[in-house]
């Protein structure tokens, strides 16, 4: 049975102007709104300031509050954090996000080291003039998974030249926002693919190395991971197979098991080297 609560879905654009990148976002946001009734907000990144991260690392050693950058970062996290469905939208600037979206994603670093947007859906908006966009939406959509989103598969929309470049971007958005409502619908977690355990794993078990040799050496210094560490602990992911409870099957538990055993495996090595 779907969630009868209205979902909520924001979209981050990271264009100065209401063009390309803006008008294939009102498409697929008019495609996801004839399925159900949705909130949608509209989050233009020029208009909110965003400072330029400064590589101090006081987010990842301290905590993103100690950063020294007084601007509206939290702000826009916290729209992050009120949103079921988040949408990332750029235009494709010399292959790349745009300058703006670079800077808010420079922003909130550390949320690779600390993950915490589980249970909601994000997809990928890219207007490109000839070519390059796929490999942003991936890129986008690599950041958002190691994020805690539930990615979805995103379209990349061409400027465009004929009616039947316009035909195919319009075929390519409505496509995107049926994946993503499905998902925005789903009503449990889900299972995640082999890759995603063996990074969730690996990244767990050297953690909780660095946690059993702090212990016995209470001297010893981890750096920038110690509140990583903590983090890890305090949401109790040393224990669980996964950031959130899941049934893994059989399989992925044995695979889980595995990625246990050669990360501790690797990093004896390392230490013998």
């Amino acid at each position: 049975m779907k969630n009868s609560k209205m979902k909520k879905v924001t979209v981050f654009l990271g264009s100065t102007t209401k063009r390309a990148t803006y008008q294939a976002v009102q498409e697929f946001v008019t495609d996801l709104k004839s399925y159900a009734e949705i909130d949608c907000e509209y989050v233009f990144l020029d208009d909110y300031n965003l400072g330029n991260c400064k590589g101090c690392l006081l987010c990842f050693v301290k905590g993103e509050e100690y950063c020294s950058l007084i601007d509206d970062r939290d702000i826009l996290l916290e729209k992050l954090y009120n949103s079921d469905g988040v949408i990332f939208a750029t235009p494709n600037y010399s292959l790349q996000v745009s300058a703006l979206m670079k800077t808010f994603l420079d922003r909130l670093a550390f949320v690779f080291h600390r993950p915490r947007f589980f249970g909601k859906t994000f997809t990928a908006i890219v207007a490109q003039g000839i070519y390059g966009g796929n490999s942003i939406i991936k890129y986008l959509e690599n950041v958002a998974g190691y994020w805690g989103f539930d990615v979805t598969k995103g379209c990349c929309a061409t400027v465009p030249q004929t009616v039947l470049d316009q035909k195919k971007n319009t075929q390519e958005i409505k496509k995107a926002s049926a994946r993503f409502y499905k998902n925005l619908m789903r009503s449990a977690p889900p299972t995640p693919s082999f890759f995603r355990l063996m990074m969730f794993r690996f990244i767990r078990t050297s953690y909780k190395m660095l946690m059993n040799e702090k212990l016995q050496d209470p001297k010893k210094e981890i750096g920038i991971f110690e509140l990583d560490c903590c983090y890890y602990k305090e949401n109790g992911w040393f224990e669980s197979d996964y950031y959130y409870k899941t049934p893994l099957g059989f399989f992925k538990k044995l695979a889980g098991r595995f990625f246990d055993f050669l990360q501790k495996q690797m990093a004896k090595h390392k230490n013998m080297v």
